[in-house]
């Protein structure tokens, strides 16, 4: 029987400004149940202990919701998703938004699936790499939110996910440490794919180490050519 996180995480989250129901409480229990149930034949994730899945994967998820206002029944797409973060928190949190999951590996998105379903949670699940979408039809600049935790470097990440985002819309980068220096190097990249303005948003009131969110909000459509093929990405960044 998997630890009771329920009482911390609602109290951990009213720290950080979010009010969270006895019924979502009740949500991030089953998940944490099935993640660890399902980590001991899936590579998920090397956090185990309850409390730091609390801090490391649920709070820190939740960090987007005060630093960015994600309107009303919001398509938004989580890039490199893994066990779900941010997207099905974020999702437990606003049933509103369209969530799609979006990862290269088909056994997170079996998963992923099966998460869904047990919390009664809508989602559309998209077994892609990330240039593979970018270049989706259906996909390109179709959603109103783009995020990615812990996927690449910045410079890699915006042409992952700004292609995604269609005009006036955002890509919110989840980032520790360094958060800074990296937003001074993906100068370019922000240039070329049409993310002109830019802040870096600090994440307070959080016992995990340092957190940053980079909120990118596109002015310009992504040009043809972007993204590239997914090698060029990552051995020529932008």
């Amino acid at each position: 029987m998997a630890e009771d996180i329920r009482g911390l995480l609602r109290q951990r989250a009213k720290d950080m400004g979010i009010k969270l129901g006895e019924r979502q409480a009740e949500a991030f229990q089953r998940y944490m149940e099935l993640l660890l149930e399902w980590n001991e034949k899936v590579n998920l994730t090397a956090i185990t202990e309850p409390k730091e899945i609390v801090e490391k994967h649920f709070l820190d998820s939740l960090s987007l919701l005060p630093a960015c206002s994600i309107k009303q029944g919001a398509k938004v797409i989580d890039v490199g998703t893994g066990a779900g973060f941010p997207g099905i928190p974020l999702k437990i949190m606003r049933p509103d938004i369209h969530l799609t999951l979006l990862d290269s590996l088909n056994k997170r998105l079996i998963f992923l699936e099966e998460v869904c379903k047990a919390l009664g949670l809508s989602s559309t699940r998209i077994h892609k790499r990330a240039e593979e979408a970018g270049l989706d039809k259906k996909l390109r600049e179709s959603f109103d939110m783009a995020t990615a935790r812990a996927v690449a470097p910045l410079p890699v990440l915006c042409e992952y996910c700004l292609p995604l985002v269609k005009m006036k819309g955002f890509f919110i980068a989840m980032k520790g440490p360094g958060a800074g220096e990296e937003l001074a190097a993906a100068g370019n990249a922000l240039h070329i794919l049409g993310g002109d303005e830019v802040r870096l948003a600090p994440v307070t009131e959080f016992d995990a180490g340092e957190r940053n969110l980079i909120v990118v909000q596109k002015k310009s459509f992504t040009p043809k050519g972007y993204p590239r093929h997914g090698g060029t990405i990552t051995k020529h960044p932008l």
